[in-house]
């Protein structure tokens, strides 16, 4: 199997994911393009969250085929997905909540590190070097979000807020340059006035990253139709809609499946 397009980032063919008899993803067909902010919305119990585990590796397809790029990444471990430019936040926190802010974010930066045995042990002036380019790479992506943050770098993540918190989960998807990456919920936790502002950071961060490309899940339309570029809308597992938010929003499929009728 082939990408259809130089332009196709991932894609996904068949993609069926079974639990017991219950179909969580039913041949879902969906193609990410290259620089392009796509909106993943449907109902609770879509499929959405699902869909992103599997991309992601964190579940196995029952059937179908999934392509980043030219690699068929559909039976691989989620670390070799990541290596391979993948990155990705969850809905509920995972950070480290004892360790540094720096030593969460640097988790994402394996990607990049050369951390070899024999580069450990042996090249410990080079390792110190990384870590260093990583801690500044760290302080420019933070400051994207909060011009406070930088200095918080060592400090222990349970002394940040919520909000704070989302940020640092995010330079850690970013740290390690990803092709792409998958934002489940970002807004997740937060208020009304502090999703204003990472929806504000979330465009900021893609204006200076350039060409990065994102699949985001978000139940506040707000912010999907700020960000976007397109939407694809599931339900029981299967794409009803796509294209641009405003599109979507008006489809009377799409206002059947999330209010029962047209």
């Amino acid at each position: 199997m082939t990408s259809l397009s130089n332009d196709v980032l991932l894609e996904s063919r068949g993609l069926t994911v079974r639990f017991g008899g219950l179909f969580a993803l039913n041949e879902l067909n969906i193609d990410v393009h290259n620089g392009e902010v796509l909106g993943l919305i449907g109902p609770n119990g879509s499929g959405k969250t699902t869909f992103l585990n599997v991309i992601s590796g964190v579940y196995s397809a029952s059937a179908g085929k999934i392509l980043l790029g030219d690699i068929d990444i559909t039976r691989e471990k989620a670390h070799n997905i990541s290596s391979y430019g993948l990155s990705r936040t969850f809905q509920r926190s995972r950070l480290c909540l004892s360790l540094s802010v720096f030593d969460n974010i640097a988790l994402g930066a394996q990607r990049t590190l050369n951390n070899g045995l024999w580069h450990n042990i042996v090249q410990r002036k080079a390792f110190a070097a990384e870590a260093r380019k990583i801690a500044e790479e760290a302080r420019e992506l933070l400051r994207v979000f909060n011009t406070a943050l930088p200095d918080k770098l060592f400090d222990p993540a349970i002394s940040l807020g919520m909000i704070d918190r989302r940020r640092v989960e995010i330079c850690r998807a970013l740290i390690g340059k990803p092709k792409l990456v998958l934002l489940d919920e970002p807004s997740a936790g937060m208020t009304h006035d502090e999703t204003d502002q990472v929806v504000d950071e979330i465009l900021g961060i893609r204006k200076s990253l350039g060409g990065l490309t994102i699949i985001i899940v978000e139940h506040e339309m707000g912010l999907i139709e700020r960000v976007t570029d397109r939407c694809v809308v599931l339900n029981y597992g299967k794409k009803i809609c796509e294209g641009k938010f405003r599109d979507v929003a008006a489809d009377p499929v799409v206002r059947e499946a999330y209010l029962g009728q047209a």
